[in-house]
């Protein structure tokens, strides 16, 4: 990769590499980062070793989110998605990270994203699910590569089945409370659209104003 194609962040971290011990916990650190997209776990790695020893109070950081930010470029919401994720990885699937960690095991291009496995960890915390709801979705993510996407979509629709079972009236009101709440949100947009620039005569605007307040009656925001 040549110095004009790389991003201002990658020569940022290669500089800071140039002064740093090659092969001490902070070069460790810099490399991971720089490797990021191979292989995410290997950053969550050494940043959990990191922000567990405190190495970076020893590099002249206050913090952890501070180090993070300013020497490698990862804003405080990612350095802790990596951190709880590949903790996650380590206490509940160890075998899938031992092969991550071998040589001849699972390849950089079969590693889930860091998204996806942080939804794992969010359903892994849901009361509500099963064991079989959980290895349903270990599997989309280990073994079918979903996206970090889809899995929250199918943890969200799972949850959402298991409420109508458990109420199903309740489950049916509420989710007509929030189509009812997104349709009135929708058409006030809507509204500002057509009558603002007098795409609707007088009258279709004046029944678009009745339209909503009935809607909103109904969805109990009041008048």
């Amino acid at each position: 990769m040549s110095e004009v194609t790389k991003s201002k962040s990658m020569r940022h971290i290669e500089k800071k590499m140039e002064a740093v011990e090659k092969g001490s916990v902070r070069y460790q650190v810099l490399e991971a980062s720089r490797n990021f997209k191979a292989s995410w776990i290997a950053l969550g790695q050494i940043l959990y070793t990191v922000y567990k020893d405190k190495f970076f109070k020893e590099w002249g950081y206050l913090t952890f989110e501070a180090y993070c930010k300013e020497e490698i470029g990862i804003q405080k919401q990612t350095a802790a998605k990596l951190l709880h994720s590949y903790y996650f990885l380590e206490k509940n699937e160890p075998q899938f990270l031992k092969s991550v960690q071998s040589e001849d095991g699972v390849k950089p291009k079969d590693i889930p994203s860091v998204d996806a496995v942080h939804v794992l960890r969010l359903a892994a915390n849901k009361k509500e699910l099963t064991e079989e709801d959980y290895q349903d979705f270990k599997k989309s993510v280990f073994e079918d590569g979903k996206e970090a996407k889809d899995v929250k979509r199918d943890v969200g629709l799972r949850l959402r089945s298991l409420r109508e079972e458990e109420d199903p009236e309740k489950a049916r009101t509420d989710r007509r409370m929030q189509t009812l709440r997104r349709f009135i949100s929708t058409l006030k947009t809507l509204q500002k659209e057509v009558v603002y620039s007098h795409f609707v005569s007088d009258r279709i605007a004046k029944e678009i104003d009745k339209l909503l307040e009935d809607l909103k009656r109904e969805a109990g925001e009041g008048s």
